[in-house]
């Protein structure tokens, strides 16, 4: 794709000819081997749309109900790959993915692992089969009415904000309930023969959500790369200054660092890290040496190009 934006010279812009080349790729390699992958149904979800974005319309994409559904998939070899949301930039972690790798990780017979990470820009849009003014009920996806939460208290404080499994089910919502609207992605309107009332409602304007690509394979270095770790370190003060401290002393950067209890009730936490480069440059490796030391384990959740928005 680098090379094929590199050698365009118009009139098509950038991302036309990347969407164009996406498919074209995805076709000739569903020609050669035909690649299934899992991802956070329902069709029409921003995680439908992360998936087309990264393996193209043409891949057999297969919308599941749960994230954990996504790595049993991957995990069973029912699907070549799998996507599921790590992060979002006004909402933080997806606690549901970070407790699905502390479950999955380190399975020796089937490992399940971060090979990529796609990047999508979330626009939300309100959307009706009424009018703006008829609205009483707003319906979404928690973590999206969460994103536009500004949005609605300043624009419809009549209305209320109600969770719904998946956009896609808000809008389905929206189409039949008198009073009803939903907060989704412009094609879920298209979908359902609604009329989008509001544009681009998120507060953040730079609203972004990272998923995380699965599979079973290592990614290759390519000098760009990012690594995430799962880390249980001593319940005890001072065990994760002494932690953070390896990453400094090696020259580590880190760009996430998210905790979460330990499953069963067991006292303690485990750390969800990404850090920049790949587990087999050599400062990263010595950091993993190090980090044996002072840590009860180190889980190599997988190495993988990074990708800019």
């Amino acid at each position: 794709m680098d090379a094929l934006i590199a050698a365009n010279a118009g009139p098509l812009p950038d991302s036309v000819l990347t969407s164009i080349g996406r498919e074209l790729l995805a076709a000739h390699r569903n020609r050669l081997a035909p690649v299934r992958v899992a991802y956070l149904g329902p069709e029409h979800s921003f995680s439908h749309q992360a998936a087309v974005l990264r393996f193209g319309e043409t891949t057999d994409l297969c919308p599941v109900a749960t994230i954990g559904a996504v790595f049993e998939s991957v995990a069973k070899g029912e699907t070549a790959y799998g996507l599921v949301p790590v992060e979002n930039s006004t909402d933080g972690r997806v606690v549901d993915t970070l407790a699905a790798f502390a479950r999955f990780a380190g399975v020796d017979d089937h490992p399940v692992r971060i090979c990529g990470e796609v990047p999508l820009p979330i626009h939300l849009h309100l959307m009706s089969a009424g009018p703006r003014s008829a609205v009483r009920r707003v319906y979404s996806k928690p973590q999206a009415l969460s994103q536009c939460r500004g949005w609605l208290a300043e624009h419809l404080p009549q209305a209320e904000a109600l969770p719904e499994s998946s956009t896609a089910a808000a809008a389905a919502r929206a189409k039949t309930e008198a009073g009803a609207a939903a907060v989704g992605g412009e094609r879920l309107a298209v979908e359902h023969g609604l009329t989008i009332l509001a544009s681009e409602i998120e507060d953040n304007p730079r609203n972004v959500t990272r998923f995380a690509v699965l599979g079973t394979e290592p990614a290759a270095a390519t000098g760009d790369d990012r690594t995430a770790l799962l880390l249980r370190i001593p319940h005890e003060p001072g065990s994760l200054a002494d932690t953070l401290a390896v990453f400094a002393r090696h020259e580590v950067n880190l760009s996430l660092i998210e905790s979460f209890p330990l499953p069963g009730g067991e006292p303690g936490y485990q750390f969800f890290l990404d850090c920049d480069g790949h587990a087999d440059d050599p400062a990263i490796a010595a950091c993993l040496r190090s980090l044996g030391r002072v840590a009860k384990s180190v889980t190599v959740l997988g190495s993988y190009p990074r990708e800019r928005n």
